[in-house]
């Protein structure tokens, strides 16, 4: 299933529901509707919890690179490197951040399944 987030001031962002559904939980939000709104008066604080997601999954993501070469061998032979490796919440988040944000600076609210 896909989830469609729509507001008047950026382009559709459309995702599939199990990475939707966890933006939707870290917007603070039901992640079981699958319909919704982020009002202006919330998108501030939506933004936030979107942007401390981010720079949590980013740290992650930077203790990852710190790998021992065991750790990185073992990667490389499942398949988990370069084209192969796992896309994080972080890259995935961007768009609908971006989103978030153009929709405050309009005054415009965010909605989905609608």
């Amino acid at each position: 299933m896909l989830y469609t987030f729509k507001s008047d001031a950026a382009a559709d962002v459309i995702m599939f529901a199990d990475v939707a559904k966890k933006l939707v939980a870290i917007l603070g939000k039901d992640p079981e509707d699958v319909k919704g709104i982020v009002t202006v008066e919330q998108l501030p604080d939506a933004i936030e919890r979107l942007r401390v997601a981010i720079d949590e999954d980013k740290a992650r993501q930077a203790a990852r690179d710190e790998e021992t070469e065991e750790e990185k061998e073992a990667a490389a032979a499942a398949g988990k490197t370069g084209m192969g490796a796992p896309v994080g919440l972080a890259q995935r988040a961007w768009p609908l951040l971006d989103m978030l944000q153009s929709s405050l600076k309009d005054g415009v609210p965010v909605v989905w399944g609608v």
